[in-house]
């Protein structure tokens, strides 16, 4: 199977219990969009429902593999839809 990138928001699922939990996945994502061939343009966690929101050109498989290595944590994608550089700026909570 060939996995291309591609612009897309993708949903995860993520079990965020405390503070350190939610600083392990934002410094892992972090160092994603510095030293990685995957093109992250935002990220949004959301504590309260356990969920994280990753949008950029990347391929979805590869970034959810590679949260689960850099964070020791079970990621479980719930949604990923093909979306535009343009929707970025429509805010946080937009989903088309």
């Amino acid at each position: 199977m060939d996995y291309r990138p591609f612009y897309c928001r993708m949903i995860l699922k993520m079990n965020i219990d405390c503070n350190g939990c939610y600083q392990r996945i934002s410094r892992a994502l972090l160092q994603m969009r510095v030293f990685s061939l995957a093109e992250l343009d935002s990220h949004m966690i959301d504590k309260r429902h356990s969920r994280v929101t990753v949008t950029g050109a990347f391929s979805p498989q590869d970034v959810a593999i590679k949260i689960r290595k850099r964070t020791n944590r079970r990621v479980e994608i719930l949604d990923v839809r093909e979306a535009s550089p343009a929707d970025q700026d429509r805010g946080p909570g937009y989903m088309p």
